[in-house]
């Protein structure tokens, strides 16, 4: 009785040392340090409850002793990738805690032993004979033939092409000076046609001015006559 209201004290004192842990005052939290690596040691109690400090565990090592075990490898662990063996990976647990767990990955280099032949699995090859020699000389002949066919062909649709185009543009302009020169022809009638008009119409006034003048000299030694 008189150990277990011990324990129960000393959980209770725990779980006070925990909520002064608790506030972010660094005062409080360097004297829960102090009082955890004081009475720590004292009763088995403090050790289960004092788990949940991250920081105490930090500290204090001596809450949570493991000893990582020397890792062991087995011959069914190997996976055989084909060029080389590797040793399947060892994972140890180093710290488990209530605020999370921490683990060791160990990767074994990869050994060389027991790789597989690629010869043995490879077809081997022979030696053609002249037969099939003499048939792929052929088939690429003709497949030369029918590229310079191609060839020549494209070139003679490219000339042909080039030669509608030149063909196209030489009528276009021939088009062009028979239209232009036309037009130049019809400007050249019209204007002549103005110019014998205008000249028609001016030697048409010259008479007539003539005429009249004529007339009032005529009129004028009339009257000369007759005042004498």
């Amino acid at each position: 009785n008189h150990n277990d209201s011990d324990s129960s004290l000393s959980l209770k004192k725990v779980n006070y040392i925990i909520s002064l842990w608790t506030l972010e005052s660094t005062q409080c939290r360097v004297c829960v340090c102090v009082c955890v690596c004081v009475c720590v040691c004292v009763s088995s109690a403090y050790k289960e409850k004092v788990k949940e400090l991250p920081l105490v565990s930090l500290f204090c090592s001596c809450l949570n002793p493991q000893i990582a075990e020397k890792p062991t490898y087995k011959a069914e662990d190997a996976v055989d990738l084909g060029w080389c063996v590797i040793k399947d990976v060892e994972v140890i647990e180093l710290n488990k805690r209530a605020s999370g767990q921490a683990f060791e990955v160990i990767l074994k280099p990869p050994s060389f032993d027991g790789v597989p032949e690629l010869n043995t699995s490879m077809p081997q090859r022979r030696d053609p004979s002249l037969e099939e020699i003499q048939k792929k000389l052929e088939a690429a002949e003709e497949r030369r033939k029918c590229q310079e066919a191609e060839l020549l062909k494209h070139l003679a649709e490219k000339r042909e092409h080039e030669r509608e185009v030149i063909q196209k543009a030489f009528e276009e302009n021939n088009n062009f000076i028979k239209n232009a020169k036309e037009k130049l022809e019809q400007k050249m009638e019209a204007n002549k046609e103005n110019r014998e008009a205008l000249l028609a119409a001016m030697l048409e006034r010259l008479q007539e001015k003539d005429k009249h003048a004529e007339e009032v000299r005529k009129n004028k030694e009339l009257k000369e006559e007759a005042c004498r």
